[in-house]
């Protein structure tokens, strides 16, 4: 994974510094929805999270490799966590985690000109994320008693952390250009296992699903 993060790194680095081919540089933002798998030995706990919302904002860079062909990626500020909810004999436990990322997607693009002015795209290809900050805003009641809170995420490996900082997986998207202005959805399907504990074959992965609009500086 680590040869993974270096070789990204590497070749962002190359895109932006190179100079012998016509770079289109532009900004994109737009709306998040995110959600986390989580599963362990004893089965997959999905079905008992939901959706947030959230955002993404960054610059990007296109670099063409022919007509119809380039190489897409970026620096992004991401939004990313779920919510979970517990209830039992009355008693109920709700949990909100959000998560900031710094990701960077190196993606390979196609683009198809419909008419002039017009154009439409598809993308596919592995991220990296960072994790930069988190909160988890939760929310206890049971036999007359009720308390909420806000803690701060941990990062790291330790026994008292919450998170890895550590993201990447895949990511996929379409659209459509018009006069230089992007419309876009695109889809991450986390692969690293962010939790902390590990035990018990305990895992968290990353789901994001965006709806992007965005600008290019140039054709």
């Amino acid at each position: 994974m680590k040869n993974l993060v270096k070789v990204l790194s590497v070749l962002l680095i190359c895109l932006f510094s190179s100079q012998t081919i016509a770079q289109v540089i532009g900004v994109r933002g737009g709306l998040n929805l995110s959600d986390a798998v989580m599963k362990d030995d004893d089965g997959d706990y999905s079905d008992e999270t939901k959706m947030i919302p959230g955002f993404h904002v960054g610059v990007i860079l296109d670099l063409p490799l022919n007509e119809i062909f380039s190489v897409e990626t970026g620096l992004m500020l991401d939004t990313k966590g779920t919510k979970m909810d517990e209830s039992d004999e009355g008693m109920s436990y709700e949990s909100k985690i959000i998560t900031y990322y710094l990701d960077i997607p190196v993606t390979l693009k196609l683009t198809q000109e419909l008419q002039s002015g017009m154009k439409i795209f598809g993308n596919v290809g592995p991220y990296v994320g960072y994790g930069l900050s988190g909160k988890d805003k939760w929310e206890y009641s049971g036999e007359g008693y009720s308390e909420s809170g806000t803690d701060d995420i941990e990062w790291g490996s330790g026994d008292d952390d919450h998170l890895k900082r550590l993201d990447f997986g895949l990511t996929a998207g379409a659209g459509v250009v018009v006069n230089n202005v992007i419309v876009g959805v695109s889809y991450d399907l986390g692969l690293a296992n962010i939790s902390s504990y590990t035990d018990y074959g305990t895992k968290i992965q990353n789901q994001v699903l965006r709806l992007s609009v965005g600008y290019w500086f140039g054709n």
